[in-house]
């Protein structure tokens, strides 16, 4: 059951947030929805999903990255999740990295996170279910994200190429094994087997694609981002994609940062990216 906690007309669509109790997670979950105009059970409309960064929830997205009027004049739906699980039996830290803001877009198999940090089941698989049996929309969907949310994007992608039209990202963890954020929660949720890390990892999985299941595959990065040699470290992927062939195209800009300044500057280049491919 679905519980409508807002409703605001925006671009000639409507946003709304919604909660519901979640099958997967185990707990509440919120997400936010935007309609554009002209969307009905006999004009359904494809869906961008967008997966936010650490210590994000719905609402960043919606409300900084100045996504609605491209989205309203392209067609397109938006469905944007919360990052995490929460709540008072929701296992927490207190750190921005990891626990309740940082669910990392996994399946946790350590206790005490194996019963609620499950968003990989989450976002792939009851989402859409749910999102496709309320809403005029259609099963055709490609998905982004920033960030931790950009990591989400791109290894759900690989992992689901036949669910998805196409992937993109802003400044993407892209080698989560590899990097300081990755190893900190791929530890503490899938324990010290480091195989099971590759499953969530985008360098891991691109290089065992298969080429007839590749997808479009656009990142955006600022060269001014304080996080991209440590963490982000695009070039870790650019380089597997010429080993294999994907089609990968990443874009550097100058002087950006790592923050929804950065997003809302190309944010209608991602959706009309997007749109090439939902129209098909």
């Amino acid at each position: 059951m679905l519980d409508n906690l807002s409703a605001t007309k925006v671009s000639g669509g409507w946003h709304k947030q919604y909660s519901h109790t979640s099958t997967s997670t185990h707990c509440p979950m919120r997400f936010a929805i935007f309609l554009p105009p002209g969307a009905s059970q006999t004009n359904k409309v494809p869906v961008l999903y967008w997966l936010s960064g650490l210590t994000c929830t719905d609402e960043n997205f919606m409300q900084k990255a100045g996504a609605f009027k491209k989205a309203a004049a392209l067609g397109i739906a938006i469905v944007a999740p919360d990052t995490s699980p929460r709540g008072d039996t929701v296992p927490d830290q207190d750190s921005y990295d990891f626990g309740q803001g940082a669910g990392f877009y996994l399946n946790a198999t350590q206790a005490p996170y194996n019963t609620h940090y499950n968003m990989y089941d989450y976002v792939v698989n009851e989402l859409p279910s749910l999102i496709e049996q309320h809403f005029p929309v259609t099963d055709k969907k490609a998905i982004s994200g920033h960030s931790m949310g950009g990591h989400g994007a791109l290894m759900i992608a690989l992992r689901n190429p036949k669910s998805y039209t196409s992937v993109s990202a802003f400044s993407p963890i892209t080698n989560p094994i590899d990097c300081p954020w990755g190893q900190k929660a791929f530890s503490q949720y899938l324990g010290d087997d480091q195989s099971q890390w590759a499953n969530y990892d985008s360098c891991e999985l691109m290089k065992k694609a298969h080429s007839n299941e590749f997808l479009p595959m656009r990142i955006d990065q600022g060269d001014a981002d304080n996080f991209l040699v440590e963490q982000l470290k695009p070039d870790n992927l650019t380089a597997v994609a010429k080993q294999v062939n994907y089609p990968l195209t990443l874009n550097m800009h100058a002087g950006y940062d790592h923050s929804y300044f950065f997003i809302s500057s190309f944010i209608d280049e991602h959706l009309s990216f997007h749109q090439l491919y939902l129209q098909r």
